[in-house]
Parts: C-alpha cells; sequence; structure tokens
C-alpha cells in the first residue's frame, strides 16, 4: 500500500486536491492517504466550505501558519511540515499548483529524501517577478513525478533538462472537479439572488499585487467597471486582500450595475461563471474554467503561464488601463462567434491517471 500525503493551503489548491483524493478513496486498500492544510490563506472555519462543496475529507494536520510575507510564510510551512512529515512518513507527498505551500514542502521533502509529485507541473509564464513563477521552477527542479496539464508543460520541462521519464501529461485535474459538480452548480440560485440574467452580464475577480497594490492601477480598474456598468450589469466579488486596498483608496464606487460582493464558495462562482457574458480575471484557475466552459475570458495581465487558453480556449491577455480594458469588455462582450476547442485530456480523468502513474512509482 501506497501512503501518499496532499498538501492544501490556498484556495486555488483545493478543487485540485479534491478529485485525485476522490479517486485513490475508491481503491482503499492501494492506498492510504492523509491530508495537510496549510492554513496559507485561510483557517480550517474559513476554508471548511470549500472542503463540503468539494466533498473533501476534514484535514488530518493543521498547520495554522496564516499570511506573512513570502519569505517568512514559506519559512514557517517548513518548519511546521517537517515534523507532520517524519509523524506520518509518507510513500509519497502530493503538492498542487504554485502557491508557497507548494515549494515549501516540495523543498521539505527533498531534504528528508521523501517522494514529491506535482500536479500542474510545467506550466511557465517566463516572468520571474511574478513569485508563482519561482514556486513553479523550483517545486519541478525537486519533484519526482511530474504530471503536466497540457503538452506545453513537457516542452518546458525537457528544455530546462528534466528526466522525460519523469514527466506525465494527464491533463487538467481542476476540470474533472468542475465537470463532477457543474451540475451541482446549475441547481443554485445565485443568479436570481443578484438579479442576473444569463450571457448579460460581467463576472470580474481581481487579487494579484500587479492589479491591486498600485493605487493608480487599481482606481483605473475599478473606473472601467464603473464606465461598462453603464450598459452591462457587473458583478465582482471582492478578495478580502483586494477590498481592502479599495477602501484604501477612500474613494466612492458609483452607483449603478456594479456590484461588489463577498467571496463565493466554489459553487456559486461556478454557477456565476458559467452562465456570464464575459469574465474579466487575473487568476490562473480561471483562464482554464472558462476555456473549458466557453465563457470568453480577459485575463488582466501581460503573460500567463497557461498558454493554452489563448491558443486554444476563450482566452485574451488585456492591459490594465481604463481605456483598454473598457474598450476590450465591450469587443469581447458583443463577440456570441467564440468557438473555442477544449484542450486534449481536459476530460474529467486526470485523476484517474494520475493514480495509475503513482501506482507503477
Amino acid at each position: 500500500m501506497l501512503k501518499i500525503m496532499h498538501i492544501v493551503g490556498a484556495r486555488p489548491n483545493f478543487p485540485k486536491v479534491a478529485p485525485i483524493m476522490a479517486e485513490m478513496s475508491k481503491r482503499p486498500d492501494l492506498f492510504d492517504q492523509v491530508l495537510v492544510h496549510t492554513g496559507q490563506h485561510y483557517d480550517y472555519n474559513m476554508s471548511q466550505v470549500f472542503f463540503e462543496h468539494l466533498e473533501m475529507p476534514a484535514p488530518d494536520e493543521y498547520l495554522n501558519v496564516g499570511s506573512a510575507s513570502h519569505a517568512a510564510q514559506t519559512a514557517a510551512i517548513m518548519v511546521s511540515f517537517e515534523p507532520i512529515v517524519l509523524k506520518h512518513r509518507p510513500d509519497c507527498v502530493v503538492v498542487v499548483g504554485d502557491v508557497n505551500s507548494t515549494v515549501a514542502c516540495a523543498l521539505v521533502c527533498a531534504k528528508l529524501g521523501v517522494r514529491v509529485a506535482h500536479v500542474e507541473a510545467g506550466l511557465r509564464s517566463n516572468d520571474r517577478t511574478m513569485p508563482e513563477e519561482i514556486n513553479r521552477l523550483l517545486t519541478d527542479q525537486i519533484s519526482d513525478l511530474l504530471f503536466t496539464p497540457s503538452k506545453d508543460g513537457n516542452e518546458n520541462l525537457i528544455r530546462e533538462g528534466i528526466d522525460p521519464a519523469k514527466i506525465h501529461f494527464v491533463g487538467n485535474v481542476m476540470i474533472d472537479t468542475l465537470i463532477k459538480l457543474l451540475p451541482k452548480a446549475l441547481h443554485r440560485n445565485k443568479l436570481r439572488d443578484f438579479g442576473l440574467k444569463p450571457k448579460e452580464y460581467i463576472l470580474v475577480t481581481l487579487h494579484r499585487p500587479s492589479n491591486v497594490d498600485d493605487p493608480g492601477v487599481l482606481r483605473g480598474i475599478l473606473q472601467a467597471m464603473a464606465e461598462i456598468s453603464r450598459d452591462v450589469p457587473v458583478i465582482f466579488p471582492v478578495h478580502p486582500r483586494t477590498r481592502s486596498r479599495i477602501h484604501e483608496l477612500n474613494e466612492s464606487i458609483p452607483n449603478g450595475t456594479l456590484q461588489l460582493v463577498d467571496p463565493l464558495g466554489y459553487l456559486d462562482f461556478l454557477a456565476l461563471m458559467n452562465a456570464a457574458g464575459l469574465v474579466l480575471t487575473d487568476s490562473g484557475g480561471i483562464q482554464e474554467e472558462t476555456t473549458y466552459l466557453g465563457v470568453p475570458c480577459l485575463t488582466a495581465r501581460p503573460n500567463t503561464e497557461r498558454p493554452i487558453t489563448v491558443i486554444e480556449g476563450t482566452n485574451r491577455l488585456v492591459g490594465s488601463c481604463c481605456e483598454e480594458l473598457v474598450e476590450a469588455m465591450r469587443k469581447s462582450f458583443s463577440r456570441r462567434d467564440v468557438l473555442p476547442r477544449r484542450p486534449e485530456l481536459w476530460d474529467g480523468q486526470a485523476a484517474a491517471r494520475i493514480a495509475e502513474v503513482m501506482l507503477k512509482m
């Protein structure tokens, strides 16, 4: 039997870990699983809704590291995680994505000689000013198994000197969760709650420092949303960090069809995203989800580590200045002829492929 330890810590991790745990739980004679929640972004009470919506078990270990600078948070995770590894002695630790918990736990395992599997390996923005890019690069270099969501990930890893025998193209595990839970999401009443009609509104998410920490950039984005909301309803579930930055601007949000609402659980957000006429975001995962759903997406970033969402999907990159955003939103929202292609192996079976590879370790 393989003892597998899974790591979660930030919101993007949950829908990636959930299908892998569910798949392995079908084979209790082959997999013994342990779930560790680092508490990087959320304490367990705040993140409990993710566990409930995604049908995940409660974590076996909770580290409660909390927010801090990148260096302090990464160090805190490493210090807290090492005794957990020594206590459970897993055969392999599964890390997902590119958050600080990912690289911190991978580094601990590398030092202790414990095998690491990186899910969502090989993604590259080629922008080392992004902390996530550093996390991706380092994690991939020290991982023993690298599971890629798209073939460009394989190409990136081979170019960086990774042994091809370690690399496995399995598809996008987050799409497994979307496919499984979309029927549940469609039964929720969020559109009615917010007074929205299908395909007649814009959904917005923003959290990256480049967009929310610079007052001038954030002010321009808010002005763009206020401008477009004169013609199209805009709903903006506001990340706590983004909300604090908006408060610091000390500017009133114009009345109209721009709604700033509290963050939503996975199912409610999925329902809004599926029915949106357009999504404006700076999130990596949402680029992928909108591609699968066929919903037009604008990513307010100069680059993306998920180029397949632009090449094959509905995603387009756009600048953060007010005028450019307004023009891009109007153009994208008015288009109804987007015919995206779902990328290869984004079929709801990525977790099953991961489990099969791990059984052959």
